[in-house]
Formats: C-alpha cells, sequence, structure tokens
C-alpha cells in the first residue's frame, strides 16, 4: 500500500533530482531549488504507480526500486514497453503538454518515487533554459532505444531478440566477474518472453540452447552468467 506523502527535504534517502538525466546540467543551488517542489511516495511491489489515461500533470521520478511501463493490447494481453530504475522518470511528455498517459506503471519491487508539478517544473525551465536542452538529449537517447526495439522485434529472429535483451539488461544490471558478465534479470521468464514478443517456452528453450553450447549459464531463474558479452553481441549479425 502506498504510504502518505513526505516533502524531498524530509527525505532519508540520496537526492533523486541530483541523478535524474534531465537535471544533470544543474548546480547545487538549483538542485536544492528542485528538492524544495518535490514530494515522495513509495509503492509496494506489484502496486500500480499510475493508470494508462492519466493526464499526470509533472513528473515521477524513481528514486530507487524498478518499475514497468506497458499497455494493454487489442485482445487483452500486456505488452511490457520499459523497464525503468533508480534515476530514470516517467511523464516527460506530460511536462510540455496535457497529453494523457499513453501507458501504465507498476512497481516490480517496492520503490520510491518522486513527483515535481508540471507548473513547477514550468517555472524552473525559464529559470533554468539548460534543462531544455537535457530534456531533448534524454528524448533522443530514448528514441534511439525504442529505434532499435522495433528493429529487433520487427525483423529480428527470436535468438537475435533474446541476445539484444541480454545486451540491454548487461547495460543496466551487470556486473563484471572473473567468469564474465552476471546479469540480474529485472523481469520473470514470462515478462521477459512478453517484452520481447515470444513465448515463455521460446525464451526458455534459446537459453537453455546457448548454455548447452557453452555461451552462458543460468543461475536460477533470475541470473544470467554470459562468459563473454562481447562474443554473444556478433551472433546477432
Amino acid at each position: 500500500m502506498t504510504k502518505a506523502t513526505i516533502s524531498c527535504q524530509d527525505c532519508t534517502h540520496s537526492l533523486c533530482v541530483g541523478r535524474v538525466p534531465i537535471f544533470s546540467s544543474l548546480g547545487q543551488e538549483a538542485l536544492d531549488q528542485i528538492a524544495a517542489l518535490v514530494t515522495q511516495r513509495d509503492f509496494a511491489k506489484g502496486e500500480l504507480i499510475v493508470p494508462e489515461g492519466r493526464d499526470l500533470g509533472g513528473l515521477i521520478i524513481i528514486n530507487s526500486g524498478r518499475v514497468k511501463t506497458f499497455r494493454y493490447t487489442s485482445d487483452g494481453r500486456e505488452r511490457i514497453l520499459q523497464i525503468l530504475t533508480d534515476g530514470d522518470f516517467v511523464g516527460e511528455k506530460n511536462l510540455l503538454t496535457r497529453q494523457r498517459l499513453t501507458y501504465s506503471a507498476e512497481a516490480l519491487v517496492d520503490t520510491k518515487t518522486c513527483f515535481i508539478s508540471r507548473e513547477a517544473f514550468h517555472r524552473l525551465m525559464r529559470e533554468y533554459p539548460d534543462i531544455i536542452f537535457d530534456i531533448t538529449s534524454e528524448l533522443c537517447r530514448r528514441l534511439e532505444r525504442l529505434e532499435g526495439m522495433i528493429q529487433q522485434l520487427g525483423l529480428g529472429e527470436a535468438t537475435q531478440r533474446v541476445i539484444a535483451v541480454l545486451w540491454e539488461f548487461a547495460q543496466q544490471y551487470g556486473e563484471q566477474t572473473d567468469s564474465g558478465t552476471l546479469i540480474s534479470l529485472p523481469l520473470s521468464r514470462e515478462d521477459l518472453a512478453n517484452y520481447i514478443g515470444v513465448t515463455r517456452e521460446t525464451i526458455s528453450r534459446k537459453l537453455n540452447q546457448m548454455q548447452a553450447e557453452g555461451i552462458l549459464r543460468l543461475i536460477g531463474n533470475r541470473k544470467v552468467l554470459v562468459y563473454d558479452l562481447d562474443s554473444l553481441v556478433t551472433r546477432q549479425h
């Protein structure tokens, strides 16, 4: 259940606004000013943070935790769009327009979020115009990632999709070890299959095949040790 809202200044966690890409060019004085405008909410694992179709009225920043954004297809199936973590945010389009959200957001683990209203953000943009450049840069980064995902889903075979998602999660959740890159998967096998547009059976079969070929080792249901990440990626081509 969502806990009561508190102010950013009363938060016992590190200042989240300083970790958000769209505030990366700001100095401490500006960050302190933003902190005075932010309120925090906690969400339990599985709790809906915001539903599709809502006018969010501002920006939700993920202080700590993990969030999936998703929408439902015409036949009622859930389609995962993004996996967001510390420093990511939801509602960037809503900052500039009153466009309603075209997706829902749900906490995958216990998650702390911070919120800044549209009106407060507009005041900040007028006072600190560098934010506009940072927003543009971040939106370009997201567009590049989306284009890559569309290419994989539209043109890639199942093996290529599995490799692509392992590469993506290695960048976000990978840990270098003496044996290779240890990836802590943020999704269950079922959600992982949903994310890349294949069946659960297909993704399990492909992972087991790669393990049999000595490319990786499966550790439980949520960890994968990739022995040579660069060599794995070359298999896409």
